[in-house]
């Protein structure tokens, strides 16, 4: 690929310039190569190193307990790669009458899971003669999750009201880990540019309006940053009372460009 040319140099009466061998690149491809200079392949960040078949994915989810309840929040961007599939898909599904459940990862998935779970809470439901309580709905996401953790690729946060326990928060992660979250939960590609913000922002004895606009002020800076997340903020506030849903159009968002 190269050709080597040598060039002699006197040694008892060196030249102020001393030329040393060199390579000659007989064409621009080795002279890319030799320089070591990158040549870009054509992807993202977020796609150089899937897999073969993998596709990126990614969101912002969020779900911050209050005295009373529980305040659940999402963008409305589905992604494939780099191609944009829906602007204003709904993450905060409703499992129950006061559960609701906020989706990352793969769509297909999460969604196959809280129809599973919510056709059990029905059931549930109906056998007992009672409320289901968000732990049991978190624990049938662990389960599901945990024992399908080869084939599934699934980030839950499962929130709401019950007799019990009042408002909380579970976290249903990727391999199947269910937690209970006493501070807010976050979720997502998007949640790694807010973890700053929300320990900076979050106080204990927030009421439900200052969970709603914490909210939708770190949703909104997570969709700045994160190119998987963007279009509308959609919130949904639960309480003993019932569920309120909200949403923030793309043009009124608190942060942004």
């Amino acid at each position: 690929t190269f050709n080597k040319i040598n060039q002699s140099v006197s040694l008892t009466n060196p030249p102020l310039l001393i030329k040393l061998p060199f390579y000659q690149p007989t064409n621009m491809a080795s002279l890319y190569s030799h320089a070591n200079i990158c040549v870009h392949d054509g992807k993202s960040p977020e796609t150089r190193y899937l897999k073969p078949g993998e596709i990126s994915s990614g969101t912002t989810i969020m779900a911050v307990p209050f005295s009373g309840g529980v305040v659940l929040g999402a963008d409305s961007r589905t992604s494939s790669g780099t191609y944009i599939v829906n602007r204003v898909a709904d993450k905060i599904v409703q499992l129950h009458d006061r559960i609701w459940c906020c989706r990352s990862g793969s769509a297909a998935d999460t969604q196959a899971l809280t129809d599973i779970v919510k056709h059990y809470l029905g059931q549930i439901s109906v056998e007992t003669g009672r409320l289901p309580t968000v732990k049991s709905a978190a624990h049938l996401f662990r389960k599901l999750c945990y024992s399908n953790k080869d084939q599934l690729m699934a980030g839950i946060l499962v929130g709401g009201w019950d007799p019990v326990e009042g408002g909380t928060v579970y976290n249903v992660t990727l391999g199947g880990t269910c937690m209970k979250c006493l501070c807010p939960a976050i979720g997502g590609s998007g949640s790694t540019y807010i973890y700053g913000l929300v320990d900076s922002e979050y106080r204990e004895g927030m009421t439900a309006e200052d969970c709603e606009n914490f909210t939708k002020k770190a949703i909104s800076h997570a969709m700045a940053r994160d190119g998987s997340s963007g279009g509308i903020i959609r919130t949904v506030t639960v309480s003993e009372g019932g569920s309120i849903k909200a949403f923030v159009a793309g043009n009124k968002l608190p942060f942004g460009p």
